[in-house]
């Protein structure tokens, strides 16, 4: 049996991501921050929990030790903890400008850098990094979440070159809202003075709650890809869009420039 790492596979996408490799015959080494939160998960069949904080190497490093004396090999580490922060810059606070960049990017970066010798020694394995549109395109109140996401592009894109020798593989997969707790965990600054800045914070929480509740068929379609993936990875790096939003606004803001795509987004938000 192949052996998958899922990093905040407690809730949402992470723990269906987790069941469904588990059924389809991989163990999954699924790592949260507190077992307590894994109780769907500590009773199935090939699914084994681990703590681990991505934004602590000390943490990341214990899990490892762990990780390793279970399982001789690992096959591929799915990159998916994640957090949102929806704020204007002027009303954003150091502490969670410092808590996304921890979990979205530099969580990424730890975990890479702790199994890129494992994959080495193996001289096989597969990183998975789960981005989002945010990490293509750029969009109203996403200063924090969406840099978060290019960076986390830019440096899958740079480390695959570096681990091509060893025949490591890196993809990164994105895709928009899709129903699951991150939505409901998405931390929003607070309401301003400034009445057009409310206006705006309600208009978009309310095009992504909409958008979400469309997308009811899209967290299938993104589980069965990053488990295809998994199956059979690329050699060369490769970014995975999926759904119809993503899909559209990767095309959209690729084919108008920026511009145009501006002027676009501008007109269906501040109609």
């Amino acid at each position: 049996m192949k052996n998958v790492i899922i990093t905040g596979a407690s809730g949402g996408i992470g723990k269906e991501m987790a069941l469904y490799f588990a059924q389809n015959g991989w163990n999954v080494l699924a790592t949260m921050l507190c077992l307590s939160d894994a109780t769907e998960l500590q009773n199935q069949k090939n699914i084994h929990c681990y703590v681990l904080d991505v934004t602590c190497s000390k943490s990341i490093a214990a899990a490892k030790e762990q990780i390793l004396q279970d399982f001789k090999t690992i096959d591929v580490v799915v990159n998916n903890a994640g957090v949102g922060y929806r704020s204007f810059v002027e009303l954003s606070e150091d502490s969670k400008i410092e808590n996304i960049v921890a979990v979205n990017y530099l969580g990424v970066v730890k975990m890479c850098r702790s199994f890129i010798p494992v994959f080495r020694a193996q001289q096989s394995g597969c990183f998975i990094n789960i981005t989002s549109i945010a990490g293509l395109v750029n969009l109203p109140l996403g200063s924090f979440y969406h840099s978060t996401k290019h960076a986390v592009e830019s440096f899958s894109e740079c480390m695959a070159y570096e681990l091509a020798s060893f025949n490591i593989s890196v993809s990164t997969v994105q895709f928009g809202n899709t129903p699951s707790d991150f939505q409901k965990n998405v931390t929003k600054s607070e309401r301003s003075s400034l009445d057009c800045y409310n206006h705006l914070m309600d208009k978009i929480s309310a095009v992504v709650e909409n958008k979400t509740k469309k997308n009811k068929d899209l967290k299938p379609q993104i589980i069965k890809k990053i488990g295809a993936i998994a199956t059979h990875p690329p050699k060369n790096f490769k970014r995975y869009t999926i759904g119809f939003d993503a899909n559209f606004l990767n095309i959209v803001r690729s084919n108008i420039g920026y511009r145009l795509f501006g002027r676009l987004i501008k007109r269906c938000v501040f109609k």
